[in-house]
C-alpha cells in the first residue's frame, strides 16, 4: 500500500503537469526545519550539533510560509530538531493545511500530549512518529529510557482523536531482519498506524555514533530478508514500490536531490542533505546556480558514499524520467543495477518516505 488515493492523485497530477511543461527539475517535497533544537540527543543524529545560540533560534511562521510559497512543492515535511518545541508550530501547520499542502510533522512524540490541542485532524496533516524498534531497541537508539512507551501512548492518543499517524523507522547495522519484522508487525498489526516509513540511517559525519551505519550489501541483504514471505505486501508502507525495490537492490535510480529541497534557519541548503556545501538565499538561486550533475553518479567523489539516502518520493520522478527518455530515439537512459560497494547513507526522511527523523 502506498500513499492515500487523494494524495497520490494530487502528487501524480503535479508531476504530470511539470513533465508536460518540460521542466527537468522541480520540487516534490519541501524539508522544512524551523529549528534545530531537540529534547533528545540521539547517538545517530547529526542535526543537533550546533552552537547554543543557533539552537535557541526559532523560525518565524511567515518566513516558513514564504519558503513554502516560493518553492511550490505539494508536500511539506516539518523536521528539526523536534518541531513541537517551536512555540507556534500549531499555527504553522494550520496555515499549511489551509494552503492545501500535505504536511508531515516529524516528532519523537514526547511532547504530543502537551501540544495536541493545537492541532486538528485533517486529510492534509499526519504525524510522523519516530520509532526505531521495540522498547529496548528504540530507547537505546534515542539514548533515553521510557521514550518508546511515551511514543506508543502518544500514537494511541492521536488515533483516538482522529488524526492520521505515520511512523518513521531508521535501521542500523545492529538491526536484523527479525528485529525489523518485529517492529513493523507491531506498528502495523498491534498499534494500527495508518502507514509506515523505513530506511537505513543517514551517515551524518557529526553524529556521535559513527560505527553503526549500514553498508550497501548489508542494506540490501537486510531488506531482502525482512520483505520476504509476503511481508512487504502485507505492511502498510507510505513508500513507492520503486523505493522498496531500491532498498532490496532490485533497481537503481539517478540521484534527484533537487526533488527534496531543504529550508532551515540558515536558508536553502545546497545538496545534498549530508554535505556541507553552504546555503542559497532564494529557491531560484538554489535551483539555477547548483551544479546538479555533480551529484549522484556525477563528478563529486563524496557521492560515492551514498546509496539509499534518496527518498521514496524521488523514485517516481526518476522512473518518469527514465520512461520518458526510453521513448526517445537513441535513448539509453534506463534504471540500472548499482555495482557500488561503498558504505551507505540513507533516506531517513521522508516525508513520506522521506520525512526527516527527529531524535
Amino acid at each position: 500500500m502506498g500513499m492515500p488515493l487523494r494524495q497520490s492523485l494530487r502528487v501524480g497530477g503535479y508531476v504530470l503537469k511539470n513533465k508536460l511543461a518540460r521542466r527537468d527539475r522541480f520540487p516534490l517535497l519541501l524539508e522544512l526545519e524551523p529549528l534545530f533544537a531537540c529534547n533528545l540527543a540521539c547517538a545517530g543524529c547529526g542535526k543537533i550539533q550546533h552552537p547554543a545560540d543557533v539552537l535557541k533560534q526559532r523560525m518565524p511562521v511567515e518566513q516558513a510560509l514564504a519558503a513554502v510559497r516560493e518553492c511550490g512543492a505539494p508536500m511539506v515535511s516539518i523536521a528539526g530538531g523536534e518541531p513541537l518545541m517551536h512555540p507556534k508550530i500549531g499555527e504553522l501547520v494550520g496555515e499549511l493545511v489551509r494552503m492545501r499542502r500535505y504536511v508531515f510533522l516529524c516528532t519523537n512524540a514526547a511532547l504530543i500530549p502537551r501540544k495536541i490541542d493545537r492541532f486538528e485532524p485533517s486529510p492534509y496533516f499526519a504525524w510522523a512518529v519516530h520509532i526505531d524498534g521495540l522498547r529496548e531497541r528504540h530507547d537505546a537508539s534515542v539514548c533515553k529510557d521510557g521514550v518508546f512507551d511515551e511514543a506508543v501512548a502518544a500514537i494511541r492518543m492521536c488515533k483516538e482523536r482522529g488524526f492520521r499517524v505515520t511512523t518513521n523507522t531508521t535501521v542500523f547495522n545492529t538491526d536484523t531482519p527479525q528485529t525489523v519484522i518485529e517492529v513493523l508487525n507491531y506498528l502495523n498489526d498491534d498499534l494500527g498506524v495508518d502507514q509506515m516509513m523505513i530506511s537505513p540511517a543517514y551517515a551524518y559525519e557529526k553524529a556521535p555514533d559513527q560505527e553503526h551505519f549500514l553498508g550497501v550489501q548489508e542494506t540490501r541483504s537486510l531488506f531482502q530478508k525482512a520483505f520476504a514471505n509476503g511481508n512487504r505486501k502485507r505492511w502498510r508502507f507510505n513508500h513507492s514500490p520503486l523505493f522498496l525495490d531500491f532498498l532490496e537492490g532490485k533497481v537503481d535510480f539517478p540521484c534527484t536531490a533537487w526533488a527534496i529541497p531543504s529550508y532551515s534557519l540558515k536558508g536553502w541548503q545546497r545538496p545534498c542533505y549530508l554535505m556541507d556545501d553552504g546555503y542559497a538565499e532564494t529557491y531560484r538561486e538554489l535551483l539555477e546556480d547548483t551544479d546538479w550533475d555533480a551529484y549522484g553518479r556525477g563528478r563529486d567523489p563524496r557521492c560515492a558514499n551514498c546509496m539509499a539516502r534518496r527518498s521514496s518520493m524521488t523514485a517516481p520522478i526518476a522512473a518518469v524520467r527514465a520512461s520518458a527518455s526510453s521513448t526517445r530515439p537513441g535513448s539509453s537512459e534506463t534504471p540500472k543495477h548499482s555495482s557500488r560497494e561503498t558504505p551507505s547513507a540513507a533516506t531517513a526522511r521522508g516525508a513520506p518516505g522521506a520525512s526527516g527523523t527527529t531524535g
